[in-house]
């Protein structure tokens, strides 16, 4: 049953899971709570729906999966609920990491477990870079400092240079490493890369917008415009917008 359902419903969860995301900042900005209350129950619906699937398996149900969260918070967050002394952000994130780390090992007790093992691999690719990253650097593998980053993205920036008009496959490649460096750069400037991107997404359509209202002020289309004019709509459009 479960492979008939499993493509269908996971699309839903994660559709449901990013309307609540927008609902959250629509609801901060307009002070509006309802449409929330309304997608959080949505995406109540499916761990729902998951926990009878459990319980016809005679698998998990609802009371299990809450009690599941419940010892794992606990867990966790030993400087809350319990006698553990931790002041720092950095102490409270490597205890998380720590734990975490166990029970990777507790799931696969006969064998090593890679430090990556259990990082979804259907995040979003921003998130899922950004998670690779903090989980490495837990362990030490990370760069120094930030001026080491820099260098890193500017050297990336070469290769993929070198590789524009050389092999599609080797360019993409380096794309590829490229962006990696820049979520790396953001993790080493204390941003979240899929926040930054999704704010930049924003500010880039907000500005547009202004351009078409320019473009349809002059009674032209698009294409009766030169770059030259599109891009004077666009400087005005970025001082209208001031963002």
């Amino acid at each position: 049953m479960y492979q008939n359902i499993r493509f269908s419903v996971t699309v839903h969860s994660t559709e449901e899971a990013y309307e609540v995301v927008d609902a959250v900042i629509d609801a901060v900005k307009q002070q509006d709570f309802s449409e929330l209350e309304k997608e959080l129950g949505d995406l109540l619906f499916q761990v729902i729906f998951y926990s009878q699937l459990g319980q016809e398996q005679k698998s998990f149900d609802f009371d299990s999966v809450v009690a599941a969260i419940c010892e794992k918070l606990i867990r966790r967050h030993p400087h809350v609920f319990g006698d553990k002394q931790l002041t720092t952000d950095a102490e409270i994130k490597a205890n998380w990491e720590n734990e975490k780390a166990k029970e990777r090992q507790n799931k696969n007790s006969n064998q090593q477990i890679s430090l990556l093992a259990d990082i979804p691999k259907n995040l979003p690719a921003l998130s899922q870079a950004a998670k690779i990253q903090k989980r490495c650097a837990h362990v030490g593998f990370d760069w120094h400092n930030i001026d080491e980053v820099f260098a890193k993205v500017a050297e990336e920036v070469e290769e993929v240079k070198h590789e524009l008009h050389q092999s599609p496959e080797l360019l993409a490649e380096e794309l590829g490493d490229l962006m990696f460096a820049v979520v790396n750069l953001c993790r080493h400037a204390k941003q979240d890369p899929e926040n930054l991107l999704r704010q930049a997404n924003q500010k880039f359509t907000k500005r547009f917008h202004q351009v078409e209202a320019q473009v349809r002020e002059s009674n032209k289309t698009f294409e009766q415009h030169d770059l030259e004019q599109l891009e004077q709509y666009w400087q005005q459009a970025k001082k209208v917008t001031k963002q």
